[in-house]
């Protein structure tokens, strides 16, 4: 990426976010993928500033769940704050944003689809808001979290869109995860037993991703069920 194309994505960027960074550096690094930082053989990429990004989002949403919604139980509480802080969702949010579109990423993840792999979207969403809290503080990246997700909260609580089907498996799941490629390049496939027998199978580029794909299809695989059985 040329500078003056890579001066054009940090505006359009910033213009995505509604937050103007001070530290270009931070905006920079909370966009490196691993993979790039490998090809590039950088010091540095986002995956520091994922887990503060991480942390930020968990504070913001809990005080946002807990504030508004008063008359909800710890453990709706808790189920709607796994509805919103989860990658499915915050690969959402990231599609929203146009974030694949800035994600600096190696030749490998290029190739393979990576600017719309679900993992990697949320994580380069955690990653700048760790950048946005270090660069402009905790009430800017308060406001930004509450604009991105109080409305995917809300519909939560209406019961419209989708759920976090981990959290839905309810039964104590045992994930069996196979992993196969090089470090820079994993790929995971996970099972899912309940009670020792197979319900779903997942792959992705991340554990989370797998056991994610396989908790939806058990979850669709128990419903189904469910539902036969009513009928009979």
């Amino acid at each position: 990426m040329t500078p003056s194309k890579r001066a054009a994505g940090s505006k359009a960027l910033d213009r995505a976010l509604g937050v103007r960074f001070r530290d270009g550096t931070l905006r920079e690094t909370a966009l490196t993928h691993r993979s790039y930082a490998f090809e590039q053989e950088l010091g540095v990429n986002n995956e520091r500033l994922e887990f503060l990004g991480d942390a930020v989002l968990g504070v913001v949403v809990t005080d946002m769940a807990f504030r508004e919604f008063l008359d909800m139980p710890e453990g709706e509480l808790a189920k709607l704050r796994a509805a919103i802080v989860n990658m499915t969702a915050l690969a959402d949010v990231s599609r929203d944003l146009g974030l694949g579109e800035f994600v600096l990423l190696g030749k490998g993840e290029e190739m393979s689809g990576g600017r719309d792999k679900a993992s990697i979207l949320a994580d380069v969403l955690e990653a700048v808001l760790g950048a946005v809290y270090l660069d402009r503080g905790l009430e800017t990246t308060r406001k930004l979290i509450e604009r991105l997700f109080r409305p995917r909260m809300v519909a939560y609580v209406r019961g419209e869109g989708g759920r976090d089907y981990k959290t839905m498996l309810q039964e104590l799941p045992e994930y069996r995860i196979v992993e196969r490629g090089p470090d820079h390049q994993k790929e995971f496939t996970a099972t899912v037993h309940l009670s020792g027998e197979a319900w779903g199978t997942g792959t992705g580029r991340s554990k989370k991703e797998a056991e994610q794909q396989a908790a939806h299809e058990a979850y669709r695989e128990l419903s189904e069920r469910s539902v036969e059985a009513e009928a009979r």
